[in-house]
């Protein structure tokens, strides 16, 4: 009995090291069914989070790459972040506030996983921040792989501006994330 046991918390121990952890994300998203068994790379990943009401949140794997973009999307729009607020912004996962808002949802420590299903990335005709977020991504790294992971009940105009906004900027290739 004594082995047994040895060998199973060796094998719990090497499962615990050994796997990865799925990221925290801002809000639920129950994504369609699919009959496709294309692997999403581990790496090099943007991923495009629209839940059902069509809010878009963004995550970056790279913690680098994060802090790059914060700073070029914040030179666009005049704000200036500071190495406290950038090393916060490097530890977040997924993020989806207006970049006007950036600051203040950086400044929260607690209640930036209340607010941020509330948020969202503007993707809108009068201000298009969603393709200033993906250009100064894809700028940072150029092996980026974009994946749109939507829910199932998210309306099809919702899903089509995200493709169209990439589109403009000649985004062509990227995945759909289903179950």
């Amino acid at each position: 009995m004594t082995a047994m046991s040895d060998v199973t918390v060796l094998l719990l121990t090497f499962f615990m090291l050994t796997s990865t952890f799925v990221q925290k994300e801002p809000v639920k998203v129950n994504t369609p069914a699919s009959v496709s068994e294309i692997k999403i790379p581990d790496i090099n990943i943007l991923q495009i989070l629209v839940n059902p009401s069509g809010k878009i949140f963004l995550s970056l794997d790279k913690q680098e790459d994060r802090m790059e973009v914060l700073q070029k999307v914040g030179e666009e729009y005049g704000i200036v972040f500071s190495p406290e607020e950038l090393q916060k912004f490097k530890l977040i996962s997924s993020f989806g506030v207006p970049i006007q808002s950036m600051k203040q949802f950086l400044a929260l420590s607690e209640q930036q996983d209340k607010l941020l299903p509330d948020a969202g990335i503007p993707c809108d005709s009068t201000d298009n921040q969603f393709k200033i977020w993906i250009r100064e991504s894809r700028i940072q790294n150029k092996e980026l792989r974009i994946a749109i992971k939507a829910d199932q009940t998210t309306p099809y105009p919702m899903i089509k501006g995200i493709m169209t906004s990439l589109q403009d900027l000649r985004e062509n290739r990227y995945n759909l994330i289903t179950s």
